[in-house]
């Protein structure tokens, strides 16, 4: 492990979001803008990860978890005052010091290591990632000399007008000689418009005690997009959302129309799956080869194996075999179990079930707290009465068992294997293996009764 150490911005409030969620909370593709952030500076060789919070930090360091350290900022005084929460810690280490912001969702390890690696390479004191952007307004905006030397960073509040034309700006991302930055940090003081400790003044300061300070543009801009609003929070959205279709597609996954399809980050498709348009895939979900999927379909948090048909459908939290064909119109509830070459069809609703291989459920079928056998047959109409108005009780039924239509298996019940169970029946007891039960009332005609209950209309 080298001597670099990352920290992560992440204290503030968010007002602008216009929400009770903090402003890192804030999800893109599926995930909190923070955790994108951790995630990526993860994937790149930090022996130490420090995350400033302030407002929410108990939500924020949950999130956050055990994937680095939480500093509290108690005062949000600015961008240097919260790099120094991390003093006690990094001041007089030797290494490097990367600090980004937990609000720039879109950041990959690759551009952080490039500028990590720029700057190290040219023994600078520090390394500034920029970008230009056609409307800079709001952002910090990079002055460079005649010679294109980082000359000064001036904050969008404090330029003048002619600054302000700058297109060039200060993305928040930086690399520093870990000493250096420490005691620069001490320097700083706040006779700004907002009164605060700004970080990019630790890089004039450099500049002026003549050390090397080098500016390296980024070509994806994107990258670097700050979340302040909604607005932004929706640009970034669209962004990642690109990103991680063009990665999915250039591993070998078909998506119809990519515009209409949106799949998380966490996400894991494998190849000759074709995900057709109006789909929505969510959470930690993982999806085998060679699947159909949509369209107008919502997976979230699944497992589907290989092979396996969705059409039109929502399934929540389960886990799915190879050749399984689920839809149209079908739910599969969480924590749900359906074997391979299972079918269930159109209007079907699982919750909670264990359906084994080959068994269907075609139509009109409610499969509550129940587990099937391989090679049962659910008639049409038929549920699983699961719920006495207090508790819960399962449904077992055994291989080969055969449940005629329009029938009611008030639970707690077992079916055998090969059972029979005729349609329209209401089973209250079990039924042992290869039996045959009937529960209805012998059908009685009473002939004119009809005319009696005079409801027809007269013409």
């Amino acid at each position: 492990m080298s001597n670099r150490y990352a920290i992560i911005l992440a204290a503030g409030k968010g007002t602008r979001m216009k929400s009770k969620l903090y402003k890192v909370l804030h999800q893109v593709c599926g995930k909190p803008m923070i955790r994108h952030v951790v995630d990526e500076v993860r994937q790149a060789d930090f022996s130490s990860i420090y995350v400033v919070v302030g407002y929410g930090a108990e939500a924020v360091s949950s999130c956050v978890g055990d994937d680095a350290v939480c500093l509290l900022q108690k005062e949000q005084l600015g961008t240097a005052h919260a790099v120094l929460q991390a003093s006690d810690r990094l001041a007089g280490q030797a290494g490097t010091t990367i600090v980004l912001c937990g609000d720039t969702p879109l950041v990959t390890h690759e551009t952080i290591e490039q500028l990590i690696d720029a700057q190290e390479r040219e023994h600078a004191a520090a390394a500034v990632l920029t970008a230009k952007l056609n409307n800079p307004a709001g952002y910090g905006r990079i002055i460079r000399t005649a010679s294109g030397d980082l000359e000064r960073i001036v904050e969008d509040k404090d330029a003048t007008g002619e600054e302000k034309k700058v297109n060039e700006v200060n993305t928040g991302i930086y690399s520093f000689d870990n000493k250096l930055l420490f005691e620069t940090l001490h320097k700083v003081g706040n006779e700004n418009a907002q009164g605060e400790y700004y970080l990019p003044d630790v890089i004039q300061l450099l500049i002026q005690a003549s050390k090397k300070v080098i500016a390296r543009m980024t070509p994806h801009f994107e990258e670097t997009v700050g979340v302040n609003d909604r607005i932004q929070l929706a640009a970034a959205e669209k962004y990642m959302r690109d990103r991680i279709n063009r990665r999915l597609m250039a591993q070998g996954v078909t998506l119809i129309d990519p515009e209409t399809t949106y799949i998380s980050a966490e996400t894991v498709i494998g190849q000759d799956t074709v995900i057709y348009p109006g789909t929505i895939i969510e959470g930690h979900t993982e999806i085998g080869s060679g699947c159909k999927i949509g369209p107008r379909t919502h997976v979230k948090n699944c497992r589907i194996g290989s092979e396996s048909l969705v059409d039109q459908s929502v399934l929540e939290e389960s886990w799915i075999g190879d050749w399984v064909e689920i839809g149209p119109f079908s739910h599969i509830r969480p924590l749900s179990k359906i074997h391979n070459q299972a079918h269930i069809g159109n209007f079907v609703e699982v919750k909670k079930s264990e359906i084994g291989e080959r068994s269907k459920a075609s139509h009109l079928t409610y499969l509550g707290d129940a587990v099937l056998g391989n090679d049962v047959n659910m008639g049409c109409g038929t549920i699983t009465v699961n719920y006495d108005g207090k508790n819960k009780f399962a449904t077992r039924i055994g291989n080969g068992a055969f449940i005629g239509c329009n029938a009611n298996l008030v639970a707690p019940v077992t079916i055998g294997d090969g059972a029979f169970v005729a349609a329209g029946s209401t089973i209250t007891e079990s039924v042992n293996a290869d039996a045959l039960a009937i529960a209805r009332s012998r059908q009685t005609n009473k002939e004119n009764y009809a005319l009696k209950l005079n409801y027809r209309v007269n013409p």
